[in-house]
């Protein structure tokens, strides 16, 4: 589904969601390292910019190794490229063509897009949360299909608010025909974009990356289809984790004082 008007939705609840056991049945995803391999897809660029200029494998192993420390903004990314490689192309123009071009390098596994069916299918509300430009995270939704495999999608470069700010995960719930007070599930890979929703209240996070000291959220790698297989296995709030291979989602409610 691609963005648009979130619709109002009333009641404490929220909406239409399908509740278990008094938690409605909301799942909310990262999308980049959760739903697709942005990492892979990362690789891929990295050897044909290391080609475009002439580069050997030295460059791209320094591109992968820049893109490991998470630079949250790729203009400051794309500026130590620039500099480090004396480039002449100004660093608007380094970073539009990666966006222009990552769209057709990241994929969606099938087993990744026959989870969200199964979950949908089930009675969950199934939502998108993600940070980037508008124009290459929707990119990425609409190439791998993901736009018309979910109920909803929240993307900050069109909200205008950024991830962990809760407003993008209430925009996302409200796609869906729900609202985060009616509780839910987030499965995302990022210990501050979405680990850090759980300070600010959302119900559930699963996350490949260490969590804040204090947080019971556990590692789980590039996890869409086991998280998936995990959501569908839930029978409420008192149902223990379910089985991620390496690691296990984790319910987390409210925060009691």
């Amino acid at each position: 589904m691609t963005p648009g008007p979130a619709k109002d939705v009333s009641g404490d609840a929220g909406g239409g969601g399908v509740r278990t056991r008094g938690v409605q049945r909301l799942a909310l995803f990262a999308l980049d390292n959760t739903l697709v391999d942005l990492d892979a897809a990362f690789a891929v660029r990295a050897a044909e910019f290391a080609g475009a200029y002439g580069l050997g494998q030295q460059a791209v192993d320094w591109l992968v190794a820049l893109n490991r420390q998470g630079y949250p903004h790729r203009e400051v990314f794309f500026a130590k490229v620039r500099e480090h490689f004396a480039l002449a192309e100004p660093v608007e123009e380094l970073w539009r063509w990666y966006r222009r071009r990552m769209p057709y390098l990241v994929h969606c596994r099938p087993e990744v897009m026959e989870g969200l069916a199964r979950l949908r299918a089930d009675g969950w509300k199934v939502g998108i949360v993600t940070n980037g430009t508008a124009d290459n995270q929707l990119g990425k939704l609409q190439q791998t299909g993901l736009a018309q495999a979910v109920d909803g999608c929240a993307l900050s470069g069109v909200e205008g608010v950024r991830k962990p700010d809760t407003g993008l995960f209430e925009i996302a719930a409200k796609r869906c025909g729900v609202t985060l007070a009616g509780g839910g599930w987030m499965v995302g890979d990022h210990p501050v974009a979405d680990i850090g929703a759980v300070h600010r209240r959302l119900p559930v996070l699963v996350s490949r990356e260490g969590p804040p000291e204090g947080q019971a959220v556990v590692t789980c790698g590039r996890a869409g289809p086991r998280a998936c297989r995990s959501l569908q296995s839930r029978r409420g709030p008192g149902t223990g984790p379910g089985s991620f291979g390496r690691a296990s989602p984790v319910r987390i409610g409210r925060r009691r004082r």
